[in-house]
């Protein structure tokens, strides 16, 4: 059924920029928040960002606010997450989710899994 894929990761200096994508298939969702999480290996799934269905409601970590922006185009059914003046501490596995957003509370949808995700790299 619905199905998330992330695209758009790749290996970038400190300070670069990369836009990744979250783009639905097999179903809209439109109705649904978008959150983006990232992982690094052995270590938890941290929190991103977050926007509801509607685009009104943004979340953001407190470790990417003012360098990320999240956005989405339901039209294309896809969800963005630009993310500039990168760190280092910025490399992980970055993975999207469906959900829910109200206001600055964001809840996962348990019928969903967790997808591969896109690899960001960022060099010092």
């Amino acid at each position: 059924q619905l199905q998330v894929v992330e695209s758009g990761g790749g290996v970038v200096q400190a300070g670069g920029s990369l836009r990744l994508s979250c783009a639905a298939s097999g179903d809209t969702f439109g109705y649904y928040a978008i959150g983006w999480f990232r992982q690094v290996q052995g270590k938890e799934r941290e929190f991103v960002a977050a926007i509801n269905w509607s685009g009104a409601d943004l979340m953001y970590a407190d470790s990417v606010k003012g360098r990320f922006t999240i956005s989405r185009d339901n039209a294309r059914n896809t969800v963005y997450l630009v993310m500039n003046s990168l760190k280092p501490e910025d490399t992980a596995v970055y993975q999207c989710m469906i959900g829910a957003l109200y206001g600055n509370i964001w809840a996962r949808d348990p019928r969903f899994n967790w997808g591969q995700g896109t690899q960001v790299t960022v060099s010092s």
